[in-house]
This record gives C-alpha cells, structure tokens and sequence, in this order.
C-alpha cells in the first residue's frame, strides 16, 4: 500500500498526469489506504474508486469510512462484481448503497448467452457495465467474439463501460512467461471506434501491429474520439509506467 500510495502521488504530480486516473482500493484495504494517507499528507483528497470485496452488504459501510476522511478521500466510483443472475431487485440495492454522484460499476459474471444479458441489464439500470480481460488463469481471458459481442451491447445502449486485468500493454500480444495471450487497451480503443461507426471490430481487437493500431488511432476527428472515450470510459492498469511508455513509443502522447 505504502508503494501504491507513493506511486499514485508522484504520478499525479508529474509529466503525465493527465493520464492517471483513479487510485483503486479493495475496500477491505481501506484502513491501510487511509494510514498511508495520513502519513503522506496528500495536498489535496485522492480522487479513488473503491472496489468492493466484502459483498453488497459492505457497500454502506465502506462508502460511509470514505465519506468520514473527505479531506484525505473522493469517492468517484464503487465497482463490484454481479452476482451469476443478476437481477432488477440486487441492481436495486446497489443504487440505494451507492451515492447518486459516483459511478457504479458493475461486473456480471461472464459466460453464455446470460453474461450479455446482464451486461444489457445493467446498462439499463444507468451502471457501467465492467469488462474483465485478464487474469491468473486462460479462461479469464475472454475470447475476441466475446469481447466484440460485449462492445456491440455497450455501443448500442449508449452507456460507459470500464475494462479490468490483463491489459498491461497497448497492443496485443502473447505473454513469454505465461503463454497466456493478452488484450491490448489500443486494440479495445480502435474496436470500440469501429463499434460505433460499424466496422470490422474482430480485426481491431486481433491486430498485433501497434503502428497500423496507433495510425487508426490518430486517424480519428475529435468528435469521433470524444465519442470513442465516452464509451470506453476507464481502465484498470496494475503499473502507472508499461501504458505511458506503450503510447510514447507509438507516437500517441
């Protein structure tokens, strides 16, 4: 925590700091969180998602522990994952837990046809639906028609959605140490342009080519790309420096 807390605080303050987004903190670390903070003396409050490992239930009282230290903390998002049948009554209890002015983020359980219905459900109910792209084993790797049938969901119902895990570089491409073959946030950039205006999203999120991805990328006319980032809104990177040193190296910084 004390390395994170450092991290995000020199990130905030130096050359890139228009790239750093929220600090994420499990919500079962908060007291960490909130010791290294007061140690830290923060000029102003850390702008945090909090993501929620202790059940629905602990939603009212992490929220309430962040609240309580708003001259240390801001609370902009509460990201959580769904339950397998997500339902009305459970996104009910999430909007009456969370704040009316922070970002509910909601990850249903991916898998079959009863995945992209929840996605659509929590569209409906005004959540970000989060897509996971990663993670410790190949099965948390979603497939590139899975990924393509999510944005085709979230482009159509004119929501924001958040990517998590596994994205650790700009272009996609097979981990040596793993084998385990990763998604590229510029590739889920560029096929999320290509959602919306009704292109070829597959060959975007397939490309393994980082100069024709960032060529595509520059392409874009400034609405295009404002309309491209209102959808895809956010995303998770477990290092500050692997995505900045990606876009330097591509030109798009």
């Amino acid at each position: 925590m004390a390395d994170a807390v450092r991290g995000h605080l020199e990130g905030r303050s130096g050359e890139w700091a228009g790239v750093l987004g929220l600090f994420l903190c499990p919500a079962s670390r908060l007291p960490e969180l909130i010791t290294e903070l007061i140690k830290a003396k923060p000029v102003k409050p850390v702008a945090i998602s909090l993501v929620i490992d202790t059940g629905l239930g602990g939603v009212p009282k992490a929220v309430s522990i962040v609240e309580s230290r708003s001259e240390l903390l801001s609370l902009r998002m509460v990201e959580m994952p769904a339950p397998s049948d997500v339902d009305e009554v459970w996104l009910e209890r999430v909007s009456e837990f969370v704040p009316e002015d922070v970002i509910r983020v909601v990850e249903p359980r991916r898998g079959g046809a009863e995945w992209l219905d929840g996605v659509g459900r929590v569209i409906e109910h005004g959540s970000w639906p989060k897509l996971r792209c990663g993670g410790l084993s190949q099965e948390a790797f979603p497939s590139l028609d899975q990924v393509a049938d999510f944005l085709s969901v979230v482009s159509g119902g004119g929501v924001s959605f958040k990517a998590t895990a596994g994205l650790h570089n700009a272009v996609r491409h097979t981990s040596e140490e793993t084998g385990f073959t990763h998604h590229g946030f510029l590739n889920l950039l560029v096929a999320t342009a290509r959602s919306l205006s009704g292109k070829d999203v597959r060959e975007a999120l397939a490309e393994t080519d980082g100069e024709k991805l960032a060529e595509e990328a520059k392409a874009l006319s400034d609405p295009a790309a404002h309309a491209v980032r209102g959808v895809f809104a956010s995303y998770g990177s477990c290092s500050l420096t692997d995505p900045v040193n990606d876009l330097e190296k591509l030109g798009l910084l």
